[in-house]
């Protein structure tokens, strides 16, 4: 839930039609590969429909009229998604379940969702006249600094007008790839991009930065995952000079470089070698286990995990907890949610991302889902978050609510422009905010959340926005 200074972002809406968390999947375990999930039955379904209807009370308004269906899993990894016949045939009743739940007192089940408020003085002005490009990174580390990845390359020409020659206009530069921040919104530090360091440049620089993630000891891991897929140039093919990402790097808190995972080349998807990556998109590092475990999934279609201080290849997985071996490496088909849930990861895989009870989240973005798994790529379940988005997809980063217990799942969601909040057991969405827009507190093309200690969400947007806002957990 969003609010501003002192108006809600909407308020309870009384019709059948309310809900996007009726179009939220919860698929469970499989014991094996081959096993099947029972249907739903009838009972089973009404209640979880009166359980959707109370849980969904703030509701983010959706271009298209919503479905009165609700997706039930039938059959294997492969079984399709039917349309339940309960909600026609019980609509009336469900419709007046839901006017009667939407008397000032029923948003019992979603009272405890956290809230939050945009804090619109975050992060203070840039100095140097820097601009930054595509953010494709938020983290925070220990001492509760906020640090940015932003791709100078992804900053137009007309907006870096100080650095054509002769100066086009008075404003602006690219601003350095990686910044820290302090809790006021202050730069404390700034380093990276290509060429840097300017005395010994890293040679394996990424081409379009893309992830990142900070880990206990406060060392700085950047991915990505450029591999000539658009060009930087509008009207221009893409540079063939520029090397294909396929690495990731770990660099100390001042950015010297202190190892790199795969390496650059132009060879194409490959999901079972293991001595380069296929684009990655992100990473997120175990610290107790010593362990980075990294979203390979813009070119390949993978969750692959190394030792994080050696490099050393450890394990690694595709969709349903597939082995490498089984990973298709051509082209995916286009997503269509007609169609039973694919087997495979169709990509980006835009997030990984380990709760405190130790399970790991993949945002399957082409899909609409969140795929959940042990640390050793055991399926656990999957959520299916607004089947019907189609561009981009809507599942792009994730972040933990802040209590012990991480009751929350926060889902931000680039092509709807809007932050999911799911309860993390079910998946139902309880009470999500934001919007698509260019204003304070909308979104558009919404590519990454963090969290500080205190509950504070820190959001990262690509273009035409390019920004990192904060939103203060206020409840």
């Amino acid at each position: 839930m969003f609010v501003t200074d002192s108006t809600p972002y909407s308020s309870p809406v009384c019709s059948a039609a309310a809900g996007d968390a009726l179009r939220t999947a919860v698929r469970p375990r499989r014991n094996t590969a081959n096993s099947s999930i029972s249907q739903v039955s009838h009972n089973k379904v009404n209640n979880a429909i009166r359980k959707s209807f109370r849980l969904t009370l703030i509701r983010h308004p959706t271009p298209q009229a919503p479905s009165n269906d609700i997706l039930v899993k039938t059959g294997g990894v492969g079984g399709a998604l039917r349309k339940s016949s309960s909600l026609p045939r019980f609509g009336l009743l469900c419709l007046g379940l839901f006017c009667l739940l939407c008397l000032p007192a029923s948003p019992a089940h979603a009272q405890d969702a956290p809230v939050y408020r945009l804090d619109p003085s975050w992060p203070q002005e840039l100095p140097n006249r820097w601009i930054t490009g595509n953010i494709h990174g938020v983290a925070v580390d220990k001492d509760d600094h906020v640090w940015i990845l932003s791709s100078p390359r992804t900053v137009p020409a007309d907006q870096a007008g100080a650095t054509q020659t002769p100066p086009r206009s008075a404003c602006c530069v690219p601003a350095p790839t990686v910044i820290e921040f302090d809790t006021a919104g202050r730069v404390l530090k700034s380093w990276g991009g290509s060429g840097f360091p300017t005395d010994s440049p890293i040679p394996d620089w990424p081409t379009d930065e893309h992830g990142l993630w900070i880990d206990k000891q406060g060392n700085v891991w950047i991915a990505g995952n450029w591999f000539a897929q658009f060009s930087f140039t509008p009207g221009q093919p893409p540079d063939p000079a520029l090397p294909w990402d396929r690495q990731v790097l770990k660099l100390s808190n001042d950015g010297n470089p202190l190892l790199e995972i795969g390496h650059p080349t132009r060879e194409p998807a490959n999901n079972q070698n293991t001595s380069f990556l296929g684009a990655p998109d992100t990473m997120t590092v175990d610290d107790a286990a010593h362990e980075v475990y990294i979203a390979d999934g813009a070119m390949n279609r993978r969750v692959v995990v190394y030792d994080s201080n050696t490099g050393a290849f450890k394990r690694g997985w595709g969709a349903y907890g597939m082995p490498l071996s089984e990973i298709e490496n051509g082209q995916p088909a286009a997503y269509d949610q007609a169609n039973p849930p694919s087997k495979q990861f169709r990509g980006p895989i835009n997030c990984v991302a380990i709760s405190v009870d130790a399970l790991v989240y993949i945002c399957d973005r082409g899909n609409d889902r969140i795929q959940v798994f042990t640390k050793d790529g055991k399926f656990v379940k999957e959520f299916i978050v607004r089947a019907e988005t189609l561009g981009t997809g809507s599942t792009w980063s994730v972040a933990f609510s802040h209590d012990p217990k991480q009751k929350y799942l926060l889902v931000g969601d680039g092509e709807n422009g809007v932050v999911w909040i799911l309860d993390r057991d079910t998946g139902v969405v309880v009470a999500p905010f934001g919007r698509k827009g260019h204003n304070a507190g909308q979104f558009d093309v919404l590519q990454s959340l963090a969290m500080d200690s205190r509950g504070n969400l820190y959001t990262g947007e690509v273009a035409p926005n390019s920004r990192v806002q904060k939103f203060i957990l206020t409840k």
